[in-house]
């Protein structure tokens, strides 16, 4: 048993939970209480071994998470859009519902464990920037890009219930350059790189960077609570990021944009909203990076990575999924 103040983190074993645990442990300001599904799972296993302490809960069970915030200082709330669904689920609700729904939970549960400070991982609401538009489609119901707008409707859910909460907006992760956004050989075998901005900056953010921001967060107690604070490591063209790119990995990358409509008929699941999220980074691109003070984030957490910070330990990855 610690005497330090505990932070309960969803999601432990995922990219922003367990880059916040691992932050924790190196820090050693907090102890880490460690939520996961699966506390047997090996990922679940390995940050037991570490020295956190490792609890089974489901964002769906309103009652466990209830359980597994008591007693704690903080807690960092992150839904997963991303999770593997069964096809029955994908019936009962959209992906969208899903994370508005425990959001819910989780803001019910911390208000009634008494957490002093909640982070709320979310994201910026894109009908708010697109309004009753027909020329960008709707998918899902009435989201434009469901993994922002979900969240970015369940801000109200934290102030309904009246929980202490920081909202934390985050951005496109550079790890997508791995997962089918990075360059790819065209015909000719040459490096294209093909993000749908035009010329607008896309900023980006490394994944543990997220949890070690938090971190920053947490540990300035009270100063955030109630505001928004919206994260980035770097924001850079198109052009900037094939520069980036060619450099690090000595074979020239060429930025070949797709347009917006070119990347919706691409047809692979979730095109159209990929597509619909690009087009709200680009359109709104003055708003969207300004919000994100790149000073005030490398103040809460001097690690930060520029792009090519990131790109130096991960270029044989990118390597990797371009040969």
């Amino acid at each position: 048993m610690t005497d330090k103040k505990l932070i309960a983190v969803v999601g432990a074993t995922g990219s922003q939970g367990g880059g916040l645990v691992q932050a924790i442990l190196d820090d050693g300001t907090f102890g880490v209480r460690a939520l996961t599904r699966n506390a047997q799972s090996a990922g679940a296993q390995k940050l037991a071994a570490a020295g956190a302490e490792v609890v089974e809960a489901d964002l769906d069970d309103e009652a466990g998470l209830r359980k597994a915030f008591e007693g704690v200082h903080g807690a960092y709330v992150v839904t997963n859009y991303w999770v593997e669904r069964t096809p029955a689920e994908e019936a009962e609700r959209t992906r969208g519902q899903m994370e508005f729904d425990q959001a819910e939970n989780a803001a019910r549960a911390a208000k009634e464990a008494g957490v002093a400070h909640v982070i709320w991982s979310t994201l910026e609401d894109t009908r708010k920037h697109f309004g009753e538009t027909d020329r960008v489609p709707d998918v899902d119901g009435n989201y434009k890009v469901p993994h922002f707008d979900a969240k970015g409707e369940a801000n109200e859910l934290f102030t309904k219930y009246g929980v202490p909460t920081t909202f934390l907006q985050t951005t496109f992760y550079f790890e997508a350059m791995l997962q089918g956004m990075g360059p790819a050989r065209d015909g000719s075998g040459k490096l294209i790189l093909t993000l749908p901005m035009g010329d607008q900056p896309l900023s980006g953010i490394a994944a543990a960077d997220i949890g070690r921001t938090a971190l920053g967060v947490f540990k300035r107690g009270d100063e955030f609570i109630g505001q928004t604070v919206s994260i980035a490591g770097d924001h850079l063209t198109g052009k900037e990021y094939a520069a980036a790119l060619t450099d690090a990995l000595g074979e020239e990358v060429t930025y070949q944009p797709y347009t917006w409509d070119e990347f919706r008929a691409l047809g692979f699941p979730m095109a159209v909203e990929f597509a619909n999220m690009f087009q709200y980074y680009a359109e709104d691109s003055e708003r969207f990076t300004g919000d994100r003070d790149l000073n005030l984030v490398r103040e809460l957490n001097p690690q930060l990575q520029s792009f090519s910070d990131w790109l130096s330990e991960h270029k044989d990855k990118v390597k990797a999924v371009t040969n």
